[in-house]
């Protein structure tokens, strides 16, 4: 890992972040979301910790997601990703330089969301380590697929599904009522769950198991992705 190509890349990048009013507008989405949480909340003490997973995970979707594959998609598009890919740069120095932009971003959107909510014994030890595997989930899983994808618009194809699935998994239980459902099962298993185990105090070694294994996944996807799109043409 070289520190002055990642510091490179990461100010390469926060310019073009905040010139693209794109992305930097997919950092309000959550803080919007969130104040209209609360009013609707009608003055409630503390929203439900269903309520308050599903900010986390706009967040992560609109931020920490969207925007990594936004920008690796756009480098796609003007051809600028293969030069990248073919310097000096490691994967690592590129992996990190991207990731602290769309990180930090992500962090401003998180807290800025959670003050405005004001959960009680919300920044538990637990809780953050929780938030880290899964930005850590979603932010390679952005990285993945801008590899694949050659072009912005393209993107969108992959942003709704992956937005619902993730991003919104509690609704499943507003269209499925039978808790005993597979579909209700299989969700269990998803990232935003164990977040949600460990809000509401029922989480213990299994939690943190099934994040570690979403983040390795994502891992995954991403050296499959930069391999592929090193070595293609």
């Amino acid at each position: 890992m070289n520190i002055t190509r990642v510091m490179a890349i990461f100010e390469k990048d926060l310019k073009e972040f905040m010139k693209n009013m794109m992305l930097f507008t997919s950092v309000m989405i959550p803080i919007i979301m969130a104040l209209f949480f609360t009013r609707i909340g009608g003055g409630q003490a503390e929203l439900p910790p269903e309520m308050l997973v599903i900010v986390v995970g706009v967040v992560f979707t609109a931020v920490s997601f969207s925007a990594v594959m936004t920008m690796i998609a756009e480098e796609n598009e003007k051809d600028t990703l293969r030069g990248l890919l073919q310097s000096p740069a490691t994967i690592i120095d590129i992996i990190l330089g991207k990731s602290m932009v769309v990180g930090l971003m992500t962090i401003i959107s998180l807290v800025a969301s959670i003050l405005i909510i004001s959960p009680d014994n919300y920044w538990t030890l637990e809780n953050i380590i929780s938030l880290i595997l899964m930005g850590f989930f979603f932010l390679c899983m952005g990285i993945g697929i801008g590899l694949i994808v050659n072009s912005v618009a393209t993107t969108s194809v992959y942003l709704i599904p992956i937005m619902f699935i993730f991003g919104f998994t509690p609704y499943i239980e507003m269209i499925i009522t039978d808790p005993d459902h597979i579909a209700i099962k299989i969700a269990e298993y998803f990232p935003l769950y164990q977040n949600l185990n460990i809000l509401n105090g029922e989480s213990g070694a299994m939690e943190f198991v099934i994040l570690a294994a979403w983040a390795a996944a994502s891992f995954l996807l991403v050296l499959w992705a930069f391999n592929k799109r090193k070595n293609d043409e």
